[in-house]
């Protein structure tokens, strides 16, 4: 019997094929929900993700019990935000959900203060792309270069970097500033994440160190000119509303806000957070704050440590609550007194003046050029005390007690950023005054028990009312956010509490109802934009207050409901492709899969 051959398989090699005629896809990883395992075997199928994942069909419950198992492995806040910005990237619905159910705890960790810490180290690490970067060398190309960016954009942060909370110039490694805000803006708000774009201007830096870091990822070039960037943003304004019409851009952390905000408030839909979203949240609070004080609006003054953009921003939103109360412009600017590193701020100290900080200045100092805040709180007699200085500890025993002594209800506000920039802790604010403080700060502060009872510090956080001022401009296709609009921010936000927060002395919601704290803000922005007359979505002005806030919920992004969004397209496109033969109930097509009960789909 002859001897059989080993016979090897043959494979078909099938010549590889490469073609240049279409430009390769992009997909930024930031946007994709796909690999998504609480995705039923049919949705897998249709996103081809089948075999990719598990095949198990994870609960919400589940999937968020692994995501803080992991997350408490981590032993710092920086790590626990790398991890976040990964589950980010590869599961976005899994990561609002998770945020949405604990943003109280898991805020700090993506935006202040922790964020402060990543903007330091974002060179240092780098690991995928989350926005657009803009460079100074990229002037006259800045359209095609929104190009690359795959999605269909309604809202943009845009910062150059110069300077990131209390940090200073830090060049593009402040791109994480525009990545938590808007992250900020999708879990308040409910603006879709494939909707947002992060975008750091790379303009040069005046910070030596990045220049002499390895990993430095930014230009290496001095900070352009004043006109020189006014230039760039000319060109960028204009690209990006052309790209993307309607478009709402947001300013941040830039050195010197103002210019741009005054040029292009009128012509684009714009606004910066650090001058009016500040401005709108602390007075939010103020108003509270004043109603709990029982002293009359009119007898009010108010001290404030720090004169820079976000301090004048917020006395000047502050200035517009004393008009509504019935003083003068002149009356209301004159409950200020301002001071800056190099004492009050006067007329006649001598010093050229900043521009915005003439408006405040003092010309009834009596000649005195005080230098101290302890001597100035003597002089003013002050019943507010505010603190935009980024000093840590500046409000020490000494100035709380001379603040206690003068008032029954001192109004104390350290909002400086991150919190070990906060003028004093609410611990401090707390026994220093004998409880006596209304108090909040721009940092996160634990409660405390005193006298007997659990108090909770109020921050000034402006995620209470950006979030609702980007979707108000949004809803209502607002072709500028007028000042109107962000007054109305505010007086919503202060409306927000519920008569156990009242009750409780809360000058702010509690931050777990953020999404219908939003609800509240975006309505009274979108019916100033209306009463503005700057709105052009039409069909909404007749609606009540109650139908518009249902319209509102209606459109926010819901990470609960994506993967029954997706089941719903493919049970529809079952049964149109089946002519109605498939069963269909409640709109979904059931069957099993790998021995687990679910909805399946032959696609």
């Amino acid at each position: 019997m002859a001897s059989l051959e080993l016979v090897q398989p043959h494979a078909n090699i099938k010549q590889s094929q490469h073609t240049l005629t279409s430009s390769p896809s992009r997909h930024i990883s930031t946007t994709n929900g796909d690999y998504d395992t609480a995705n039923p075997p049919e949705v897998r199928k249709y996103l081809r993700t089948y075999g990719l994942i598990p095949p198990a069909i994870e609960s919400y419950e589940t999937q968020a019990q692994r995501c803080l198992k992991l997350l408490a492995m981590k032993p710092t806040p920086i790590e626990k935000y790398q991890y976040l910005t990964h589950l980010r990237a590869t599961n976005v619905h899994l990561f609002y959900r998770l945020l949405s159910d604990n943003i109280k705890e898991l805020t700090p960790l993506i935006y202040t203060p922790t964020v402060g810490e990543a903007c330091i180290r974002w060179s240092e690490l780098y690991t995928q792309p989350e926005g657009l970067y803009l460079s100074y060398s990229d002037r006259g190309n800045l359209h095609s270069i929104l190009n690359n960016w795959p999605h269909n954009v309604e809202i943009t942060v845009v910062t150059d970097g110069s300077r990131i909370l209390g940090l200073g110039d830090l060049g593009i490694n402040g791109m994480g500033i525009p990545v938590g805000k808007l992250a900020l803006y999708t879990s308040c708000a409910g603006i879709k994440p494939d909707a947002t774009l992060p975008l750091q201007l790379d303009l040069g830096t005046n910070n030596k160190a990045l220049w002499e870091d390895p990993l430095y990822m930014g230009s290496r070039m001095p900070k352009i000119s004043a006109e020189e960037e006014r230039d760039f943003l000319d060109e960028l304004m204009a690209a990006l509303t052309e790209k993307w019409p309607g478009i709402v851009i947001q300013f941040e952390d830039f050195k010197n806000p103002f210019p741009a905000l005054e040029r292009y408030r009128d012509t684009y839909t714009c606004f910066n957070d650090d001058v009016q979203g500040t401005g709108a949240v602390i007075v939010g609070g103020f108003i509270n704050a004043v109603k709990a004080s029982g002293v009359p609006a009119k007898d009010h003054r108010a001290v404030f440590l720090g004169a820079g953009s976000a301090g004048v921003g917020v006395a000047k939103q502050i200035v517009e609550y004393f008009i509504k109360e019935g003083l003068t412009e002149d009356e209301a600017r004159k409950k200020f007194w301002f001071v800056d590193s190099n004492g009050l701020v006067t007329l006649d100290r001598g010093d050229k003046l900043a521009e915005h900080k003439v408006y405040f200045a003092r010309d009834d100092n009596e000649g005195k050029q005080i230098q101290s805040l302890s001597r100035l709180i003597e002089f003013v007699k002050p019943t507010i005390l505010m603190g935009l200085s980024t000093i840590g500890g500046a409000f020490n025993k000494d100035i709380l007690q001379k603040m206690a002594r003068l008032n029954d209800r001192p109004i104390i506000f350290p909002l400086s950023n991150p919190s070990s920039k906060s003028e004093c802790t609410f611990e401090e604010a707390i026994r220093h005054t004998e409880g006596q403080a209304l108090f909040a700060s721009g940092s996160p502060f634990p409660s405390l028990e005193f006298g007997g009872k659990t108090l909770t510090p109020g921050q000034g956080n402006n995620m209470y009312v950006f979030p609702g001022i980007g979707l108000g401009a949004i809803l209502s296709k607002a072709v500028s956010i007028t000042q109107d609009m962000i007054y109305a921010s505010a007086e919503s936000l202060s409306t927000s509490l519920t008569p156990d927060e009242v009750a409780a002395g809360w000058l702010y919601p509690d931050i777990r109802r953020i999404r219908e704290v939003s609800v509240i803000v975006t309505r009274g922005v979108i019916r100033a934009a209306q009463a503005n007359g700057v709105d052009r979505e039409i069909a909404i002005r007749g609606l009540s207050d109650e139908q518009l806030d249902n319209y509102i919920r209606d459109r926010m992004y819901d990470p609960f409901k994506e993967t029954e969004n997706v089941e719903d397209e493919v049970a529809q496109l079952i049964a149109t492709a089946s002519g109605g033969a498939q069963a269909v109930t409640n709109g979904h097509a059931h069957g099993t899969a790998n021995g687990t009960v679910g909805r399946s789909a032959h696609l």
